[in-house]
C-alpha cells in the first residue's frame, strides 16, 4: 500500500515538473530585429516622454528599510532632491545637485548633499576622493535619460525576467566608456532594473509598483530595491514626488541652515 502510494506521488511530481518546464521555456529574444536604440526610444516614451528625459528637478519622499547584520531597520523618512544638468558624459560621476536625507526616530542617519562642486555632510565639506567613491556607488540610473544623446552607444543583451516579467536588457556605454545595463519590460516598456559595477560590488536596483500623479505623464516607481553583489542592502518606498519644483540652493549645502525647507516640509 505504502509502496503504491509512493509511486503515485512520484508520478504526480514528475507530471508536475514536466508541466512547469513547459511553462518556463528558455527565454529567446523577443523581436530580435529591434535594436537597443529602438527599445530605448520606447522606454523614454513610456516613462513620460520629453518631460521625463529632460526634467529640471525631481523631489521624492517616502520611507526606507535598511538591512545590516541580519537585521532590518525602518527609516521613517527618506527624501531625495535632485537638480539635473542638461548633459551627462560619465554615468557614475556626480553632476547637477543632490540631497539625500534618511531619518530614524527623528535622527538623520544619512544626510549628504552635493551642490554641483562640493559634497558635504553635517560635519561640513568632504574630501573629494571620499565623495567620488560615495557617488560612484549611487549615480547610474540617470544615464538612461541621455542614452540617445550623441556619443553614447547602445547594444542588446540577452532578454531575461525581472520579478517574473520578460524584459529586454540594453547596455548603455557613455562617452567616458562607462557601462550601465537596463531592463525594459516587453509589455509596456517600463524600466524594471538598472545594474552597474561599483567599488562596493555589482549594484542592481529593481523598480516596481509604478504610478503617476494626476494629470502628469511622468511614471514613477513606488518601490526600489537595491542590491550589492546579489545581497539586498535596502529598499525605498516613494510615497510622493514632485517634478520641476523650485529647489533652493540652501538644500544642497550642509550643515543645514535654519529656514531652508524643501517642497515636502
Amino acid at each position: 500500500m505504502i509502496r503504491t502510494l509512493t509511486k503515485a506521488v512520484a508520478l504526480t511530481l514528475l507530471l508536475s515538473a514536466c508541466a512547469t518546464a513547459q511553462d518556463y521555456p528558455a527565454l529567446f529574444p523577443d523581436a530580435p530585429e529591434r535594436t537597443g536604440t529602438d527599445i530605448m526610444r520606447a522606454a523614454h516614451a513610456a516613462a513620460g516622454g520629453e518631460n521625463w528625459v529632460r526634467p529640471e528637478t525631481l523631489s521624492m519622499d517616502g520611507y526606507a528599510v535598511f538591512y545590516r547584520g541580519g537585521e532590518a531597520t525602518r527609516h521613517e523618512r527618506h527624501t531625495m532632491y535632485r537638480v539635473y544638468e542638461s548633459g551627462k558624459a560619465d554615468a557614475h560621476r556626480a553632476d547637477g545637485k543632490v540631497r539625500i536625507t534618511s531619518l530614524r526616530d527623528g535622527v538623520p542617519i544619512i544626510d549628504v548633499a552635493f551642490d554641483g562642486a562640493v559634497t558635504s555632510t553635517a560635519q561640513g565639506p568632504q574630501p573629494e576622493s571620499a565623495s567620488d567613491a560615495r557617488w560612484a556607488s549611487n549615480f547610474g540610473f540617470g544615464v538612461i535619460r541621455h542614452a540617445l544623446d550623441e556619443g553614447y552607444t547602445l547594444s542588446r543583451l540577452p532578454d531575461d525576467l525581472i520579478d517574473g516579467k520578460p524584459a529586454y536588457w540594453v547596455r548603455v556605454t557613455d562617452p567616458a566608456g562607462g557601462e550601465t545595463q537596463f531592463a525594459i519590460a516587453h509589455t509596456d516598456h517600463a524600466i524594471l532594473s538598472v545594474a552597474f559595477d561599483t567599488e562596493r560590488g555589482w549594484h542592481q536596483r529593481i523598480y516596481s509598483d509604478f504610478y503617476s500623479n494626476p494629470g502628469v505623464n511622468w511614471v514613477q516607481p513606488r518601490r526600489v530595491r537595491l542590491y550589492y553583489d546579489g545581497v539586498k542592502a535596502n529598499e525605498v518606498i516613494w510615497t510622493r514626488h514632485h517634478i520641476d519644483a523650485e529647489l533652493d540652493d540652501c538644500l544642497f549645502s550642509l550643515p543645514e541652515v535654519e529656514g531652508c525647507d524643501g517642497p515636502f516640509d
